[in-house]
């Protein structure tokens, strides 16, 4: 089983100051090739256009939002949402989209939920017995919906796991039906009525608009585990429910756009295998001539959406899956979007991942490059969402489904209604490699970088203005490469870098010679900001 060694990075302005010695080089790295590229990057081959990264506030920010200090908020919406850089520091990784739950009433009906672990029942605005809305329920989401505002985030999610309690044919947020929807027949139009009402109150009472309503997710799980909200849906049910949506939202006269289908994972989005009457979705729902075609509604957007999760355990189907979720997306016109993904799964290939029990929490924060480079760089993504933006870390999971730990006054087994601390993790910081830097309107420009593999990759971003290019490069391998690149096209009048390793948080370096070598060093995530002439 290979290791990945992390090395602590040397900071990399005394390697470019011509009047400093060179740093010494740790063992097993390899000098710097003299003269040359290893990196060429054109800015006239464009790919496509970037909208966002994001993460979602399921399932801990409605408790963390609602009983603990304003301090702690306060320092985990800095934490996600600031651009600030204060002295090389960023204060936070600038997210561009969030993702809010309309949850399914679980919170209201308590133990009778099913749902053992109290954090994960959600809270919905619908009054499950009277079917009145209540807008100061979800408090805790929309404290840090309304920060996402504050800070500029550009693009909003509305997403549902399941309709509301009251609509699903057993009274539960977890579902029943095996591969079908838990929705009662008679309430498809009373769940898309709910949604767009949700939308309506933000847009109009809160100056919040969702750019995009998901109303089903992971429609190939069947969610019979009471262990979070969830159901099934068939490709039939899904056209169903997106038309009653569409209809209601040309009646309130909202432009939020529909967003199917969050896909459980990429090859539901092309095969058939398994389960027809849930995947194949691109065909099932934007081909004209599927009898659930839904894509020539006005409000259904041209985009599919799925997640990474089960694709991702080595660069070989990696680099596959999301190749073909390119061709068959480019081929019926739609656009990508990367709507979750967190280390879920197992049966990662030993020779590209250390195992979780060695893993270091940097070793998991590189793998979610990995992850990240091949949903941009092979399925064209343009956007990437994480999962959950903050949790409690349990049962030795590390940082595998979490942006920021949390912590209640208790440990982590802990009441989390009982107010606690927080402590940024290097998934976010890793995750701020990119979002913080590459921001909406950027467009993925090509770069070829000489002996790229599964340990060694990047990719760069134009401005919409043409005046700054951002370069993201990761190490997973053993020893170092040179990033300093050939810019075609263009002349650079600074340069800077931001490194993410085991001893730092995305740290600022600042080039005193723009056309120095760039030391990428082992177990590091480097992000080099171009200022162009």
């Amino acid at each position: 089983m290979k290791r990945i060694v992390l090395y602590t990075l040397l900071p990399l302005l005394s390697v470019f100051c011509k009047n400093n010695p060179a740093p010494t080089i740790a063992p097993g790295t390899e000098n710097p090739a003299e003269g040359g590229t290893d990196v060429t990057i054109n800015l006239s081959k464009p790919y496509q256009t970037m909208e966002s990264f994001a993460a979602s506030d399921c399932w801990d920010p409605n408790y963390i939002g609602k009983h603990w200090s304003m301090a702690e908020k306060e320092a985990i919406a800095r934490l996600l949402f600031s651009r600030s850089v204060v002295n090389g520091q960023p204060e936070g990784i600038g997210l561009s989209g969030w993702r809010f739950n309309l949850g399914g009433g679980t919170a209201q009906q308590g133990a009778a939920s099913g749902i053992t672990e109290v954090s994960r029942r959600a809270e919905s605005f619908m009054d499950i017995r009277t079917g009145s809305l209540d807008w100061t329920r979800q408090a805790g989401q929309q404290y840090f919906l309304q920060k996402a505002k504050d800070y500029g985030v550009e693009q909003f999610v509305l997403f549902s796991n399941t309709p509301p309690v009251n609509f699903t044919r057993n009274g539960k947020g977890y579902s029943q039906m095996g591969a079908y929807s838990n929705l009662k027949e008679e309430h498809y139009g009373d769940f898309a009525n709910y949604m767009t009402s949700v939308l309506e109150h933000f847009s109009r009472e809160k100056g919040i608009r969702f750019q995009y309503v998901s109303p089903v997710n992971e429609p190939q799980h069947d969610w019979a585990d009471p262990s979070q909200e969830g159901t099934a849906w068939q490709n039939s049910e899904v056209a169903r429910l997106a038309r009653e949506l569409n209809s209601s939202l040309e009646r309130k006269g909202l432009d939020t756009r529909i967003l199917l289908a969050e896909a459980a994972d990429w090859n539901s989005v092309y095969e058939t295998a398994g389960d027809s009457s849930r995947k194949n979705v691109i065909y099932n729902l934007f081909n004209a001539a599927s009898p659930h075609y839904v894509g020539g509604l006005k409000h259904v957007a041209p985009v599919i959406a799925g997640h990474s999760y089960w694709t991702d355990g080595n660069w070989q189907n990696l680099t596959r899956v999301r190749s073909q979720v390119n061709s068959s997306a480019t081929a019926a016109g739609l656009k990508v979007y990367q709507t979750e993904w967190s280390m879920l799964g197992d049966g990662y290939d030993s020779n590209e991942f250390v195992g979780f029990d060695k893993a270091s929490y940097m070793d998991i924060a590189l793998y979610m490059s990995k992850v990240i480079h091949t949903d941009l760089v092979y399925a064209r993504a343009a956007s990437w969402s994480y999962w959950t933006s903050m949790a409690t870390e349990r049962w030795g999971h590390k940082n595998r489904f979490f942006l920021i730990r949390v912590m209640p006054s208790g440990g982590d087994y802990g009441d989390i209604t009982q107010g606690g601390t927080h402590s940024p993790t290097k998934t976010l910081w890793v995750l701020g490699n990119y979002s913080l830097f590459i921001r909406p309107g950027f467009k993925r420009v090509d770069l070829q970088l000489n002996g790229s593999s599964h340990e060694r990759f990047g990719s760069a971003y134009l401005s919409p203005d043409g005046k700054q290019l951002v370069a993201v490069y990761s190490n997973l391998g053993n020893t170092s490469y040179d990033a300093k690149a050939k810019i075609m096209n263009t002349q650079v009048k600074s340069v800077s870098t931001f490194t993410t390793n085991s001893t730092r948080n995305l740290q600022e370096d600042k080039l005193s010679d723009t056309a120095a070598n760039i030391r990428i060093h082992p177990g590091s995530v480097v992000t080099v900001v171009y200022d162009l002439l």
